[in-house]
Order: structure tokens, then sequence, then C-alpha cells
């Protein structure tokens, strides 16, 4: 039910002035004109309803869509129900069709023929394949040191925190470098391999130019890096993540989110010595000894201990 607006109480009121004292005096009162009086007396019949403004909206127009036109339309809509505005549009131009695209727009609008998009198919991640033991599978990624965290003499240097996470423990493994290149990613390699007391079976890495030479800027190469030829080595299998997909590499890059809140937004290094003996001292105490959900509200080093224990 349409509402009475401001505009009909006034006129009414106006009517009934007009009607007791005069239309004279009603237009003195009420500062209009008489005529503007007399117009909404003849249109009044009574009922609230017609003291409402009547559309302007012209019944005709001399550019509107002929029925030739229309049926052209209407039939080009029903064997093309998903075809696009412009791709609608061309097709009507190859058969003879001479209005401009707004008009088009504007004409589908109105008679509610717009094209009908189908969803959008549904993505269906993968289940998680969840680890049963120690090395199974280590996440390892590189994290830029943020360049407000550097002072005095390291302000214009460039610093980076190799991080690799055991999936089965959350036990993790940092090292800084002031190198970004794949013989520090071999180097760090190394270094996990010494300090992790079960062996590793598989690293996923994403595919930075550290790790593979998938995509490099020559077209890609199958000349494995230094960081894959270390890996080859071992027997250490090596899996790629789906490029631009961070969180297939979820507990890495999670835990570098964690890193820039309690560590790097409340630390300041003046040397390179410095800052990788902070990253150390932090990753013993706040990472590898703080509780987790998912871990039961244990620490990754009480999961791995009780692991060695078990065996």
């Amino acid at each position: 039910m349409a509402s009475i607006t401001q505009d009909m109480r006034y006129r009414l009121s106006l009517i009934r002035y007009a009607e007791k004292y005069g239309v004279t005096k009603a237009a003195v009162k009420y500062k209009t004109n008489r005529q503007y009086i007399y117009r909404w007396k003849r249109r009044f019949d009574g009922s609230m309803e017609s003291l409402r403004e009547r559309s302007r909206r012209p019944h005709s127009h001399p550019n509107q869509h002929t029925p030739q036109e229309i049926k052209m339309i209407t039939d080009m809509r029903r064997r093309n129900p998903e075809a696009g505005l412009v791709i609608f549009w061309v097709k009507l131009m190859q058969r003879g069709y001479s209005r401009s695209i707004p008009g088009l727009y504007r004409f589908l609008r109105k008679q509610g023929i717009m094209a009908v998009h189908p969803p959008n198919p549904k993505y269906i991640p993968k289940p998680y394949e969840q680890m049963v033991y120690p090395g199974q599978r280590i996440q390892i990624d590189v994290k830029f040191v943020p360049s407000a965290c550097l002072m005095n003499e390291a302000k214009d240097q460039r610093f980076y925190q190799y991080t690799a996470i055991d999936e089965y423990s959350r036990w993790r493994f940092v090292e800084a470098f002031e190198e970004h290149s794949s013989y520090s990613a071999a180097l760090f390699l190394e270094h996990l391999i010494k300090a992790f007391p079960c062996p590793v079976e598989c690293v996923q890495t994403d595919n930075g130019q550290e790790f593979t030479k998938r995509f490099s800027s020559y077209g890609g190469s199958d000349k494995p890096t230094i960081f894959q030829v270390r890996l080859k080595e071992y027997g250490i299998r090596h899996k790629l993540i789906r490029p631009f997909t961070p969180r297939h590499n979820g507990k890495v890059e999670r835990s570098h989110r964690k890193d820039n809140e309690r560590f790097y937004a409340v630390h300041s290094f003046y040397s390179f010595e410095d800052f990788s003996k902070q990253l150390k001292l932090y990753n013993r105490r706040d990472y590898n000894n703080f509780p987790m959900r998912p871990l039961g509200w244990k620490t990754p080093k009480q999961v791995l201990d009780n692991y060695l224990m078990s065996l």
C-alpha cells in the first residue's frame, strides 16, 4: 500500500480551506496561486489517492523499439540466454540491429531479459593429508625482515629469515641469512637436517627462485637448483605447491604472521649478528615452547619429545 505523503496532506488541507473560505483567501493563506487550487479541486474525488502526483513519463517515444526489433531481441535472447551485453549486441548488429549499446541495455533491463549468468563452479579443496610422524613432511619458506626493524649500520642492509616447520609436531627451525639465494636455501637445509632429531622424508616449498627454476624469467629450466641437488643427495622428496596459492604452505605462512605480531613489531636489530641472536632466542623460547591449540595445548617441543620417547 502506497504511503500518504506530506504534499498530499497539504493539498487536502488547501482544498478544505478553499471550500470553507474561498479560493482567494486560501491562495493568500497557503502562499500559492488560484490556478494551483482550481487544478487540484478538479482532480480531487474525495480520496487521498487522487491528490497524489501522477507520473510524467511519456506513454510513447519517437525512437522506441519497433515490433520487428523487439521480436529480433526476444528471439536472440531465447537462443542466447547467457550472452553478455556486448556479445548480445554484436550478434544483433550482424542481423541488422542499429541501436546503441546503452539503448539495448535499457530495453533489456525494462523487459527483465538481462543475461542469466550461471553460478561460478564452487571450489572444493582437497582433504588435508594429516601427518602421522615427525619428518614426514616439512614446510620451508623465506621471510624478508621488515626494514623498519633495522637500525644504525643495519639500516641499509637486507636480512632474511629462513623457516622450516614440521607438519606433525609444529616444531620449527629458523636461521638468519644475509643472502636470498639457492645457496642459502641449501645451507639452511643442511643445518635443518642436523638440528631435526628425525629423518626428513619430504620438503614442501613454494616456487621461489631459491628453491626451483620452474618459473624462471628465461621460460623455466629443467636444471635443478643447488637446493634441489642437496635434497637429492640426502634422498629427500621435494614437493612444490601450486603457484600463487600460499595457503598450501599454510603452517609456515601462519608462523610468519605470528612473527610479525610477536617478534618484529617489538624488536630492533643493529647488525646481522644481533638479528641472528635475537631470532634464535625467540624461536627457542617463544615458539617451540608455546602451547598450541592444534596440538591439544602442548608445545611443539613436548609433542616431538613424546614421540621420540614412545619409540
